[in-house]
């Protein structure tokens, strides 16, 4: 027997009701919102029994897939792997939840169990690990015990150990290259790269790790690059008794970078005695690249896209000039032109600058179609071009390959904001914040949409996140323009304005020409109304040299915005620059 979950829109509770009872009768429990008692708490008690179920049954219809709260419980289940869509009268679920198969219950109206409804019982206990139609005699498996054949590992940090903390991309890529591969092991559950950086530079208790994460095993590992040899060793430790599993040390040469990494892969898995299916040893020796020279330019890339400032140009003309070097070696190396197109896009789109991210998109494409992140740059050029269907289009493709890919869910995030979803926007900047720690960029714009939904309680949160992600990134890098503008909002949102004003000036001479700086430093000044003149100020500029109409948009819908919406001096603003630009009303209104 699962334990179900059904959502649904009010205006469909008749046909929830007898759904309901038609899962009931064929032994399954399910909790619906009618269960609640008077005087329970409503939102604690739904997510309480969101949390608890085996599988979430989600009834798309017209009215559903509006609702912020059914959108909301669909990504409960979506992102813990117990969804189970349903679609009645309606053409398709919502973005982001169109790469999963639903069950076609056609024009049912309610009326005695719906077509397909065979199909929605099954899968309703696969979800709970007890579905074994063809064996009624064999024991139905918990979903507790289903889950426990899949042995989970966590892959700290590798330590640098080269002497030159400038070597830390490269120990960074080979930790991160490491994972990847064994998340295509099927019977493995691997830490998230976000989850296991968290560790990074400390001192830790590998049971402790082990105890703090629940997982079965812990590798750790350090690595040390001189020259044209490196040496890495690693070793496979027990989460519970701490003891060895596995331990070696590989003293090579450079080239021998990518038959170490799949040496080290193999080896855990045979340390743990799982089954590795043909197609995942493939997946686990395919590098994108044979150059190793390469291979290290794109770590090096990699590693500027994670660390470098958020809207400065000057990262991404790095960043584009690294992987020229390494596309020049290797032309067909996807990963490389895919980094490149993410960092077009930023001085285009951003910046105004000529460079065009299509090509390089499209070049990664040609190589390998499965690249998320080439699909998200053209998510992002679409929606510049007003074309919404091919946006919409590019983004489902870039979330069923890569749910889990900060890039995707930032865009995701983007594309919502600007079309004034803001409960979807919520969604995918939480979880673009959940897959990077040091990302305060995210932690910001959540301020903006709670502040435009009305959950000021939420938005002090999001501003509290943000301060302490900025505070962090500061630590490390003191002249960050972009982190000092973050936590500038945040202070002022949080009553410390003064402070807050004095961040907003550090900012502004330290990365005066940056227009993501300069537009949230005016963004800060908007806020509980400390200084508009200030923020009009900065936005003069801000819109004089702004050669995005995605700019314009974005500031014409910004929560932050709406203390200066009925300013005539902002509206000349907004009206100057749209002429300038050679943007109609209908033009703007489409971008």
């Amino acid at each position: 027997m699962a334990r179900v979950f059904l959502s649904y829109a009010r205006d469909d509770a008749p046909a929830a009701k007898q759904l309901a009872g038609g899962i009931e009768r064929a032994g399954h429990q399910v909790w619906w919102d009618h269960h609640i008692q008077g005087g329970s708490r409503f939102a604690s008690e739904i997510d309480r029994e969101l949390k608890s179920a085996d599988a979430v049954v989600v009834l798309w219809t017209k009215t559903s897939i509006d609702s912020p709260w059914v959108q909301d419980e669909a990504a409960e289940g979506r992102d813990s792997g117990r969804l189970v869509p349903v679609i009645m009268g309606a053409d398709k679920p919502p973005l982001g939840f169109r790469q999963f198969q639903s069950i076609d219950f056609g024009a049912w109206d309610g009326a005695g169990d719906p077509p397909n409804f065979s199909q929605l019982i099954f899968a309703i206990a696969q979800k709970a690990g007890d579905a074994q139609p063809k064996e009624p005699e064999a024991k139905p498996e918990s979903k507790a015990k289903a889950r426990e054949r899949r042995l989970s590992v966590c892959v700290l940090p590798f330590q640098n150990m080269s002497g030159d903390t400038e070597q830390e991309y490269f120990s960074d890529g080979i930790s991160e290259d490491i994972i990847t591969d064994l998340s295509k092991v099927s019977a493995l559950s691997v830490v998230a790269r976000n989850t296991a950086f968290t560790f990074k530079g400390q001192s830790v208790d590998v049971k402790e790790v082990a105890k703090t994460l629940g997982v079965d095993h812990v590798l750790e590992g350090s690595v040390r690059k001189s020259g044209n040899r490196v040496r890495i060793t690693a070793q496979l430790i027990d989460g519970k008794a701490g003891d060895h599993i596995w331990a070696d040390r590989y003293d090579r040469d450079l080239t021998d970078i990518f038959e170490i990494q799949d040496e080290i892969s193999k080896e855990i898995v045979r340390a743990l005695k799982v089954k590795l299916l043909p197609e995942e040893e493939n997946a686990i020796e395919s590098r994108g690249t044979s150059s190793v020279e390469a291979y290290n330019l794109y770590l090096m890339a990699r590693q500027h896209w994670l660390t470098g400032t958020y809207g400065n140009s000057r990262r991404d003309e790095v960043i584009i000039r690294i992987c020229s070097e390494a596309v020049k070696i290797d032309p067909n190396y996807a990963q490389a032109w895919a980094m490149m197109a993410l960092a077009q896009a930023e001085l285009h789109f951003w910046h105004g600058k000529p460079d065009d991210p299509m090509p390089a998109a499209e070049r990664a494409l040609a190589i390998d179609p499965n690249l998320a992140e080439a699909h998200a740059v053209k998510v992002r050029n679409f929606e510049q071009q007003g074309d919404r269907e091919a946006a919409d289009k590019e983004l489902e493709e870039a979330l069923r390959l890569s749910p889990d890919s900060w890039e995707v869910n930032r865009e995701a995030a983007r594309l919502m904001f600007r079309l004034d979803r803001l409960q979807d926007s919520i969604r995918y900047y939480e979880k673009a914040a959940q897959l990077s720690d040091s990302d305060f960029h995210s932690c910001l714009m959540l301020q903006s949409c709670y502040l435009g939904i009305g959950d000021e309680a939420a938005a002090l949160e999001a501003a509290r996140r943000t301060l302490e992600r900025a505070e962090s990134v500061l630590a490390k890098d003191p002249t960050n323009g972009a982190a000092i503008a973050g936590g500038a909002s945040s202070l002022i949102m949080m009553g410390e304005v003064e402070r807050g004003k004095d961040w907003t000036q550090r900012a502004l001479l330290l990365d005066p020409d940056n227009l993501s700086v300069r537009y949230n430093v005016a963004c800060s000044l908007t806020f509980r109304n400390s200084d508009l003149d200030g923020a009009l100020e900065l936005l003069d500029e801000y819109f004089e040299r702004s050669e995005s109409p995605g700019h314009i948009h974005h500031a014409e819908i910004d929560p932050d915005m709406d203390p200066l919406r009925d300013n005539p001096r902002f509206i000349a603003m907004i009206a100057a620059a749209k002429k300038r630009l050679g943007l109609t009303e209908e033009i703007a209104a489409a971008e």
